[in-house]
């Protein structure tokens, strides 16, 4: 895939997939919860992820697990701000994991140049900071919210449906004068979705490829790996989370979010 991912200060080329790594920094996360919450903690991972070859760290600060309560917009600050200024002063590309308007804005101000946001810019907040800024935009599919989004999940066509949302809110950024250039597409594998719905997805990434936006396969460690692989553990789900990647890869995605960054470098780099 040609072109560029605009980013803040950092233009990634899409020549090759991008590999996010993923740092938690949160007590209750769903395979890592609470192992990188002091900020020293977290910055010690950072700086093994980098290490490993991540392009990008994504730092989060609100578990969005199936079932996790919600954290203040405070709290998630408090949790993340320090990590999140210190990775941008060392020159690193941070995303910020977050749907509250109130953290976005304070991370793009301590140095962050992606917002990820699983929500998909539902709130106008979210929307206002992006339009005030550089910052490059993941845009997440999700059924309902994270609480209660795995009670019921229904598609009558989970492909269809999850790229005309998708191209919907990018569209809606681009109305609020986001540049196309700064918007990435996430089909939100786990956010509202049974096992099948996510394996769908990741296996037709090429329907969203195919819009022309950058395509992220956050698929590390999901329960649909767990359930459609049998492993039950997330922690042993990485070998199988970067051939799932790879595949998304394969059909057009171009950044690729992880938590074994080493384990996906590997995998990638038999093509890329």
């Amino acid at each position: 895939m040609d072109g560029i991912w605009q980013c803040g200060r950092f233009a990634f080329s899409l020549e090759r997939p991008l590999v996010m790594g993923v740092l938690n920094v949160t007590p209750d996360s769903f395979s890592d919860g609470g192992r990188f919450l002091d900020a020293g903690a977290a910055l010690r991972q950072a700086e093994a992820l980098v290490t490993d070859g991540a392009d990008i760290i994504d730092v989060g600060g609100e578990s969005t697990r199936a079932g996790a309560a919600p954290v203040d917009a405070d709290e998630e600050w408090r949790r993340i701000g320090v990590v999140v200024a210190e990775l941008a002063g060392r020159g690193l590309c941070v995303s910020v994991d977050t749907r509250h308007g109130p953290v976005a804005r304070a991370a793009v101000e301590a140095g962050a140049s992606i917002l990820n946001d699983i929500s998909g810019f539902r709130d106008p907040a979210m929307v206002a900071v992006a339009a005030a800024c550089d910052a490059g935009c993941v845009v997440v599919h999700m059924q309902g919210e994270p609480p209660t989004m795995q009670d019921h999940p229904s598609y009558d066509d989970a492909v269809a449906e999850v790229r005309a949302y998708l191209l919907t809110q990018a569209a809606m950024l681009e109305r609020a004068g986001v540049a196309r250039d700064r918007i990435c597409l996430d089909a939100g594998p786990g956010f509202g979705k049974l096992p099948a719905h996510s394996y769908d997805l990741v296996h037709h990434t090429d329907a969203l490829a195919s819009t022309g936006y950058p395509v992220m396969a956050a698929v590390s460690r999901k329960s649909y790996i767990g359930h459609v692989f049998g492993i039950e553990d997330p922690l042993d789900r990485d070998e199988v989370s970067a051939l799932e990647a790879f595949h998304a890869c394969y059909l057009g995605a171009r950044v690729v979010r992880t938590h074994n960054v080493a384990c996906t470098r590997r995998v990638l780099e038999r093509v890329w």
